[in-house]
């Protein structure tokens, strides 16, 4: 009588890696996504300098390039900050990308019905988040570089190349637009943020809620808000 074979154990699985891990993703988005909102807020509040004039507006500019001196040379800090906005933005894209094959991976049929309270902009994040990038690269090469510059890119005169681009309709358009992409996609991206870190519960749910619609709400606005001035002949 022959003696039954023991099975041999299965080989141990090794664990996966913080990237690996869809913990790990998540937590690279939530950490990038609030580098960028930091600099969104920056970003605004240095926008909205426009009100004030040309003046005040080009010193803005120069202060971007020479802030950090004596200590550092002319555009390293704004370099510097360029690089640690380019990284968070290509590991919040990566993670992201990477997080939807995985989900559908895992249900590849898809939902029979789609849950009702899912908001507006939870169904639209993945084309915002497409809208925003088509449109940084646009905004590059608009108002940094001059490539598609219309009315003639001038180095240093920051105030003139904004009057330029928004007495254009279709400057207007895709930064209104691309505006509108980014409070929806603070909106959501906060409030997830906050769960991946950690940081929501039950009882911080309306505080999180409120914090995120007033930051979309300020952030829209505070964007939307120049190149309105320009076309209605506030700023010129």
């Amino acid at each position: 009588m022959a003696l039954a074979t023991k099975a041999a154990p299965p080989p141990p699985t090794r664990p996966r890696g913080f990237w690996s891990s869809t913990i790990g993703k998540k937590t690279v988005m939530a950490v990038s996504g609030l580098l960028m909102l930091g600099y969104l807020v920056a970003h605004v509040m240095g926008n909205l300098k426009v009100f004030f004039g040309p003046e005040e507006f080009n010193a803005y500019g120069h202060w971007l390039r020479t802030m950090g001196a004596p200590v550092l040379h002319y555009s390293w800090a704004l370099w510097l900050v360029r690089i640690v906005l380019l990284a968070a933005v290509v590991g919040h894209a990566v993670s992201a990308y990477q997080l939807s094959r995985r989900d559908i991976k895992a249900r590849p049929t898809g939902y029979v019905h789609r849950r009702r309270k899912s908001s507006y902009a939870t169904r639209t994040m993945r084309w915002g988040g497409i809208i925003l990038a088509l449109f940084i690269v646009w905004h590059i090469l608009d108002l940094t570089t001059g490539t598609v510059h219309t009315g003639g890119f001038q180095e240093g005169h920051p105030y003139q190349n904004v009057v330029d681009t928004f007495s254009t309709w279709y400057g207007n358009v895709i930064y209104i637009v691309a505006m509108l992409a980014v409070g929806l996609h603070v909106r959501h991206g906060f409030w997830s943020a906050a769960q991946t870190l950690g940081v929501g519960n039950a009882r911080r749910e309306r505080l999180l809620k409120a914090l995120a619609n007033g930051l979309a709400l300020v952030l829209t606005a505070g964007f939307v808000s120049v190149p309105v001035a320009v076309m209605t002949g506030v700023v010129s």
